[in-house]
């Protein structure tokens, strides 16, 4: 409730801080916001020629099947990767003004999450022209994007506060996510995983998160509500966990920076 108050008290520095990390992304950028959509294509068309053609993945509509799920781990990619250095860069106006810290992480997160609803222009462009279009089970859409925010927020509040501590995080974690990318069914269907495999497989919040994309915007229908139910749960107990973590640690990032 603290974190609230003060969050409330400085909300204009909060849309300030906002509004200067979703800018900064595209500053002295001749294309500007337009890299929103440039480099999820970018990234689309590697991929779509790839694995259909190279790694002779076979599911029907493949661009479709790929671009519903690499689009929103774009935005997760990006937010993790960003919040190793988010308070390491701020250490200026850290060491020189009071202002909740957490503004920093929310404001990483949250600026990220603009850049993907942008992005996801592409998502309903793409399912109208490819013919699938936008069903009912879109209602559930929402639902799943906050659960990808809170999750991408409790990891930033993480990272964020570690990586003043050990700088050497900032590179495990680039390596990391390489990883994390191929242990989450973007680029394949779950099917495809052995058996044996899936139980491990499960315990990735991200797997259920882009099954349940593709679910309501590839396949038209509901996402595993009780999954998602679970995940809820897991997201916040995770999302006080992180908050926690970064509580202890802003109290020294001063001396650290």
């Amino acid at each position: 409730m603290k974190l609230v108050q003060e969050l409330y008290q400085y909300r204009e520095f909060l849309k300030t801080s906002i509004r200067k990390e979703f800018r900064g992304k595209y500053k002295k950028s001749f294309l500007g916001v337009l890299w929103s959509f440039i480099n999820p294509l970018l990234q689309l068309l590697v991929y779509a020629l790839v694995f259909p053609f190279i790694m002779r993945v076979q599911v029907e509509n493949y661009t479709m099947f790929l671009i519903v799920a690499l689009i929103p781990w774009t935005f997760f990619n990006s937010t993790v990767c960003q919040s190793t250095s988010t308070i390491i860069a701020s250490s200026g106006i850290i060491k020189k003004v009071y202002f909740p810290r957490a503004i920093l992480p929310i404001s990483n997160v949250t600026s990220n999450f603009l850049n993907f609803l942008i992005s996801c222009i592409i998502i309903v462009v793409a399912l109208l022209i490819s013919g699938i279009g936008i069903g009912a089970s879109i209602v559930f859409l929402p639902l799943v994007m906050f659960l990808q925010y809170v999750f991408s927020l409790a990891i930033s509040f993480i990272l964020s506060s570690i990586t003043v501590y050990i700088r050497d995080l900032e590179y495990f974690v680039n390596v990391l996510m390489m990883l994390w990318f191929y242990l989450t069914p973007i680029v394949y269907e779950v099917s495809m995983i052995p058996e044996r495999f899936r139980n491990i497989l499960n315990l990735n919040p991200m797997v259920h998160i882009i099954t349940a994309y593709r679910d309501i915007l590839y396949y038209q229908k509901a996402p595993d509500l009780t999954a998602l139910g679970i995940l809820f749960l897991i997201c916040f107990f995770l999302l006080w966990i992180g908050y926690h973590i970064f509580h202890k640690c802003e109290k020294r990032f001063a001396e650290e920076l």
